[in-house]
């Protein structure tokens, strides 16, 4: 019921320009954006590394309104590869196919991602293709598909445990030897495509976790769910996968022991880190993803 009211809130644009203008809404998301310029994401980065960790960098914003918007975020994010270049930092990039100009065409999106993914391999870095709402899943899916089939290992796209078609996806993005990140799910999807029932998500990341960890290019485990962690830890261990044949990966502002602990023991960790004015929408999800991080960032706010 938390969930579902946090992913509607989400939602709200009237909630979205009060929440904006709030100093104590503010300081809740800077438990979780890494600032809003591309200087303070850099710098955040560059603490990360220093802890043995490795990062993506999201420049928070999603749903352009119009091809020139779409080209604009495009221009954004070779900034942001070239930057990372120059700094010499361990990141790559995350983007939103309907920040790339989705919702103008398939053709405005796959272009601009064509661009980003030319530029990291030039560079020799990587793109991952965020997933959203399940409307936008096959049109996503066909998009890295294709720009894959030009540039290899230098982009992948998020596979959602909670929608019931992921099983089928994973198969086919396995078989072409796509990096391919895992995560829960964090859109309010109706029953008809999604597990509705937290423990049915769970058992089947679990269950596709395998899959990418047995037969996988570099997988990609993202979650926080230590249950799922240590599982994760045993069936590598027990099917002889070394830790340098895939990785975890966290968000930016959550369970930093867990990630600290898991390097240490020679893991390879990337810890995503959103930055950028647009961070209401992905602040409210990450609170429907738990809502017991609404009442970490309040405490934390609240001290600060």
């Amino acid at each position: 019921m938390l969930r579902k009211a946090i992913l509607f809130l989400a939602d709200q644009n009237s909630v979205h320009d009060l929440a904006m203008h709030q100093p104590l809404a503010r300081r809740f998301a800077l438990r979780f954006v890494a600032g809003e310029s591309m200087d303070e994401a850099i710098e955040v980065v560059r603490k990360l590394n220093a802890r043995g960790l490795r990062a993506s960098l999201d420049h928070l914003g999603e749903n352009v309104t119009s091809v020139s918007r779409a080209r604009e975020a495009a221009e954004e994010y070779l900034a942001i590869l070239d930057r990372i270049a120059a700094a010499g930092v361990d990141c790559n990039i995350s983007v939103k196919l309907t920040q790339m100009g989705l919702d103008q065409g398939p053709i405005v999106a796959q272009d601009n991602l064509r661009l980003l993914v030319a530029r990291a391999a030039d560079l020799k870095t990587f793109v991952r293709v965020d997933m959203e709402g399940s409307a936008y899943t096959q049109r996503t899916l066909d998009i890295v598909r294709a720009v894959h089939e030009e540039f290899g290992d230098h982009v992948g796209p998020v596979i959602q445990a909670y929608l019931y078609r992921s099983a089928s996806d994973i198969q086919d993005l396995i078989a072409r030897r796509i990096r391919t990140r895992l995560c829960k799910g964090a859109y309010n999807e109706p029953s008809s495509v999604a597990y509705p029932r937290t423990r049915d998500v769970e058992l089947n990341y679990m269950r596709l976790a395998q899959q990418l960890l047995q037969w996988g290019n570099y997988p990609a485990l993202a979650t926080h769910d230590e249950k799922i962690i240590r599982w994760a830890q045993r069936y590598a261990k027990n099917n002889g996968i070394g830790a340098e044949r895939f990785e975890f990966q966290m968000l930016y502002g959550i369970r930093r022991d867990l990630q600290d602990e898991l390097v240490k023991s020679g893991y390879n960790v990337r810890v995503y880190v959103p930055y950028g004015t647009e961070w209401y929408p992905y602040l409210m999800r990450r609170l429907a993803e738990r809502p017991a991080n609404l009442v970490f960032a309040l405490s934390n706010a609240l001290r600060r």
